[in-house]
C-alpha cells in the first residue's frame, strides 16, 4: 500500500512565489555578475585619499604620519565591520545587506566633498569603511548562491573586484584636473546609486521555506540557543586551529594588498620623481594583476586542491619583497688598483617588473584560499570568511602608518616592504607551528 500523496495534493502545495521565483541559472549569473560591481565600487572609494593626496595634503597642511592615519580609516573601520555585516547578510540575505551598506556610503561621498577640516575627513573615511561590510556580506552571498560546481570561479571574479583601485587610479585624476579635487567624491554617487538600483531590481535573495512545506509543521521546534550558548559555540570555533589555518595567509595576502593599493601612488611619486597622477596610472598594472590571480586561483582550486600552494605563494611573494627592500645603496672596495665603487639604485621599470608577478601570486593565493575556506567551512562561510577579511583589513589599517614612521625613523624609502617582509616570515613561522601540530596530534 503506496503512502504517497496525490499528486492534486502535492500541486496544492505550491506556493505562488516558487511559480514566480527565478530558475537558478539566472540568479547565479545575476549573482556573479553584480557583486563584483559592488566589491569594484567599494575599493574605488577607498582609493579617494589615496590619489587625491597631493591636494589634501596642501589644504590640510597635513604630515606624513596625519595623512597615513587618514588612508588608515576606511580600513579600520571596514575591518571592524566585516564579522557583524557577514553575521547579518547569513540572517537577513546578502542582497539587502549589501544594499544597505552601498546607500550608506552615499552622504559620506558627499561629505568629502564638502569637508573643510582634518576631523571632519576621518569620520567621512570611518563611514566610507563602514559601508565597506558590503564586502563581507557579498562574500556571504556569492557563497550562498552562486554556482556550487563553480564556487571558486564566482568567489575569484568578485574578489577581483579589487581592480576598482584602478578605476580609482584612472577617473580621479582625470576628474580633479577638470573640475578640481572635491568634484571626484561626487563622481562616485552616480554608480554607487546605479549598482544599488541593479541590486534591488535584479537580484534577490534566498528565500526562506514556505510555512506550509513540512507535514511536521504543528510539531514542536526546539528553543532557540541563548546569547550565552551562541557566544561559547562562538568561542569553540575559534578556537579550532583549523579555522585560523586558512584564514591567517589570507589576511597578510588581502591586507599587503590592500595597503599597497593605497601606498604606491605616493611611493612611486616620491621614490621616482613622477607626478601622483602619474604614479597612480603607473600602479594600475598592479591591481590588475592581482584581480586576475583571483580568477585563475578560484578557477584553479575548482578543480585540484591546492592546499599546498600557500606555501609555494608565500615563498615567492618573500622573495619579491626581499629584492623590493633594497633602497638604492653604494658599495664601496679598496682594490689593489684604487678604491671601486658600484651604485645600485632600482630603475622604475624593474620595479614595476617586480610588482607585477608579485600580484599575480597575491591574487593565486587569495583566490585559492577563499575556495578552500567555502570548501572546508562552506556552513560557516560569515564566520571563517568574515574573520579573514577583518584580520586582513586590521593588518592593512596598520600598514600605513608603520610605512610612513619606518621611512622617518630608518631614513629609508623601502621600510615598507622591510616591514612586510617581516610580518611575511611571522605569518610562515605561524603556520609551521601549525603545520607541526597537526602533523604530531595522534589520529
Amino acid at each position: 500500500m503506496s503512502c504517497e500523496l496525490p499528486a492534486s495534493s502535492r500541486a496544492t502545495r505550491a506556493s505562488p512565489r516558487d511559480a514566480l521565483e527565478a530558475p537558478p541559472g539566472y540568479r547565479a549569473l545575476v549573482v556573479v555578475a553584480l557583486s563584483p560591481l559592488a566589491f569594484a565600487l567599494v575599493f574605488a572609494c577607498w582609493t579617494l585619499f589615496a590619489v587625491l593626496g597631493v591636494e589634501l595634503r596642501r589644504d590640510l597642511a597635513l604630515g606624513g604620519v596625519a595623512f597615513a592615519v587618514l588612508l588608515s580609516t576606511p580600513m579600520l573601520a571596514g575591518a571592524l565591520a566585516s564579522l557583524p555585516m557577514a553575521g547579518l547578510a547569513r540572517r537577513h540575505g546578502g542582497r539587502r545587506v549589501m544594499l544597505g551598506c552601498l546607500l550608506l556610503i552615499c552622504p559620506f561621498l558627499w561629505w568629502i566633498g564638502h569637508a573643510q577640516h582634518y576631523a571632519e575627513f576621518l569620520l567621512a573615511g570611518l563611514g566610507l569603511g563602514l559601508g565597506a561590510g558590503a564586502l563581507a556580506a557579498g562574500l556571504v552571498y556569492v557563497a550562498e548562491l552562486g554556482p556550487s560546481r563553480h564556487a571558486g570561479l564566482a568567489l575569484g571574479l568578485y574578489a577581483a573586484g579589487m581592480v576598482g583601485a584602478g578605476l580609482g587610479y584612472l577617473l580621479l585624476p582625470l576628474v580633479s584636473q577638470a573640475y578640481g579635487w572635491r568634484t571626484a567624491p561626487l563622481l562616485y554617487l552616480l554608480p554607487v546609486g546605479l549598482v544599488a538600483g541593479l541590486l534591488w531590481l535584479f537580484a534577490e535573495d534566498r528565500a526562506p521555506p514556505p510555512a506550509g512545506d513540512s507535514l511536521e509543521d504543528d510539531a514542536p521546534r526546539p528553543p532557540l540557543p541563548s546569547r550565552r550558548a551562541r557566544a561559547l559555540v562562538l568561542a569553540r570555533r575559534l578556537a579550532d586551529g583549523a579555522v585560523w589555518r586558512l584564514a591567517l595567509p589570507y589576511a597578510f595576502l588581502f591586507g599587503a594588498f590592500l595597503a599597497l593599493a593605497l601606498w604606491l601612488p605616493g611611493h612611486l611619486a616620491a621614490r621616482f620623481a613622477l607626478s601622483l597622477q602619474e604614479a597612480a596610472l603607473r600602479a594600475i598594472p598592479f591591481t590588475l594583476a592581482v584581480g586576475a590571480g583571483q580568477v585563475l586561483g578560484g578557477w584553479l582550486a575548482d578543480r585540484r586542491d591546492l592546499r599546498s600552494l600557500r606555501w609555494w605563494i608565500c615563498a615567492f611573494v618573500l622573495v619579491c619583497l626581499f629584492l623590493l627592500s633594497y633602497p638604492p645603496f653604494e658599495l664601496r672596495i679598496e682594490g689593489t688598483l684604487g678604491p671601486r665603487t658600484w651604485h645600485y639604485a632600482a630603475p622604475l621599470w624593474g620595479f614595476l617588473a617586480l610588482l607585477l608577478p608579485m600580484g599575480v601570486a597575491m591574487g593565486l593565493g587569495q583566490g585559492s584560499l577563499m575556495r578552500l575556506i567555502h570548501r572546508d567551512h562552506g556552513g560557516d562561510m560569515a564566520l571563517v570568511g568574515g574573520l579573514a577579511l577583518t584580520l586582513g583589513g586590521l593588518f592593512a589599517a596598520l600598514l600605513p602608518p608603520v610605512f610612513v614612521l619606518g621611512s622617518e625613523w630608518l631614513g629609508l624609502s623601502t621600510a615598507g616592504f622591510m616591514f612586510l617582509y617581516a610580518a611575511l616570515i611571522a605569518c610562515l613561522l605561524a603556520m609551521l607551528a601549525d603545520h607541526a601540530r597537526h602533523r604530531a596530534r595522534p589520529r
